[in-house]
């Protein structure tokens, strides 16, 4: 029922239906969340594809995950007492004074006496922890991840973890300090070709054919680049021209079996079965994408958010994990983030999307947009989830101001995406009581797409009184008037 007086009516005008129940956990979302593929936005669904099975021979998910625990039982060994010694507050103040995520000097001694360990075992198994998300830390304080909660009863998480510091071996095994850094960039870039020869291989090869297929796969880089020298040319016997790929891979192959993905041995390297399941995970992945509608994976970030805008929630994060294991984390974030810059809202709310499947490895670069008035709402939220805020209370990281812009923003996409019936319904998400102070405050956000919004909004609604005043707040708002 709706009123004729639009001064006291009331925001929530029209119920919103009863979502199905196959969407239900995903329509349950916070109000204060942006709009990136809500149900009722869009209508398109993509048929599902069976569920792959995993290479003859893969162990069943609960022995990789007994694997994985082994693997990882000196980091969460550490992680545990972490969570017991530094309790002094809430947040566990102390444990990472410097602000950069390592043990101060005396907290490290203390954790080897206590637990019978080294100092130096203590940090590697700490920064172990770390990279598995068994600690998280956010500025100088550090927790306990929601994996060491669940370590021993959720074999999927005990998975995620191993592939997160898989995905992280190069910094669990930092390069020597010959080696070049951009020599080492470019082995960490061309590895994953030979991981997925090693799983195919499906057994020992021999490290001269690593590491010509080493070779061949910088050159590639260095040919896609297009890399033209500038100033004097090098000697031939310049170091900077031939970058010495036996002690690059020499480097990779222990930085691999550091973390448990292979054995390295004998002038042979081997994938174990956790290296090669999670090899295999990522190329279904890569695989994923290229048989997609749009073939996202040789996109550009706007590009394939673009492709993913008429996808299902869950078919979308299917898409971003594809496209994000196509290349390095560091620029696909900083793609993102551009992406997350242009002038459609729904691209900008799915790019933070994109960005919760990248996790804490996207937070150092999230923490520089906060100045940026159209990221900063999502920024913000984006944090707030990472450092394990309640998703009921999440919307509270935002003042009223940001909370205005954002819905602001939700509903730009929802105007220029969705249908109308979701607009009228985007209603219920605003803060304020009544639609005279949503108005009002609306006015004051200063959203370069503000008038667009009512306009729609004001097309869309049943209610021809509450119509006329977004109407005439557009007006007001276009000609600067009060």
């Amino acid at each position: 029922m709706t009123s004729r007086t639009p001064r006291d009516s009331r925001l929530r005008l029209v119920r919103a239906p009863h979502p199905r129940a196959e969407t239900r956990g995903e329509a349950q979302r916070d109000s204060a969340r942006p709009l990136s593929a809500a149900p009722g936005a869009v209508s398109d669904r993509r048929a599902r594809r069976p569920a792959p099975r995993p290479p003859e021979g893969t162990p069943a998910p609960a022995e990789l995950a007994r694997a994985a625990r082994a693997g990882l039982a000196d980091a969460a060994r550490v992680a545990r007492w972490a969570d017991a010694a530094l309790r002094p507050g809430p947040r566990r103040s102390g444990a990472t004074p410097d602000g950069n995520g390592t043990l101060s000097d005396a907290t490290a001694e203390r954790a080897a006496a206590e637990l019978g360990l080294t100092t130096d075992q203590v940090r590697a198994d700490w920064d172990t922890a770390r990279l598995a998300g068994l600690i998280e830390v956010h500025g100088d304080s550090a927790r306990p991840g929601w994996r060491l909660r669940v370590w021993n009863r959720d074999d999927a998480a005990v998975l995620r973890g191993w592939v997160a510091l898989f995905d992280a071996w190069s910094l669990a095994h930092p390069a020597p300090l010959d080696l070049a850094p951009a020599a080492v960039a470019e082995a960490v870039e061309a590895m994953p070709q030979v991981l997925s020869f090693l799983q195919l291989s499906a057994g020992p090869v021999p490290v001269p054919q690593l590491l010509d297929l080493l070779d061949q796969r910088v050159t590639e880089l260095r040919t896609e680049r297009c890399e033209i020298p500038y100033g004097p040319p090098l000697s031939p016997h310049d170091p900077a021209e031939e970058a010495p790929l036996p002690a690059l891979l020499d480097w990779a192959l222990r930085g691999l079996a550091v973390v448990g993905a292979l054995t390295y041995a004998e002038g042979q390297a081997t994938l174990t079965p956790l290296g090669s399941w999670a090899v295999w995970v990522k190329l279904e992945q890569i695989c994923v994408a290229a048989q997609s509608p749009a073939g996202h994976i040789e996109q550009s970030a706007e590009d394939m958010l673009r492709g993913c805008v008429r996808l299902r929630p869950n078919a979308a994060r299917v898409e971003y994990r594809a496209w994000l294991a196509a290349r390095p984390v560091g620029s696909a974030v900083t793609d993102l983030l551009t992406a997350a810059r242009g002038e459609d809202a729904l691209l900008r709310g799915l790019a933070f999307e994109a960005l919760r499947v990248v996790g804490a490895p996207a937070e150092a670069e999230v923490r520089t947009v906060l100045e940026e008035t159209s990221l900063r709402p999502y920024a913000l939220l984006w944090l707030a989830e990472q450092e394990g805020a309640d998703p009921e209370d999440v919307h509270l990281v935002l003042s009223r101001e940001e909370t205005t812009w954002l819905w602001i923003d939700t509903a730009a996409a929802v105007a220029d995406h969705g249908e109308a019936q979701v607009l009228v319904r985007h209603l219920e998400s605003a803060v304020q009581p009544t639609v005279p102070a949503l108005l009002e405050e609306v006015r004051k956000a200063g959203h370069p797409r503000t008038v667009q919004v009512l306009v729609a909004l004001a097309a869309a609604h049943p209610d021809p009184a509450l119509a006329k005043a977004v109407r005439r707040a557009a007006f007001q708002v276009h000609t600067g008037g009060e």
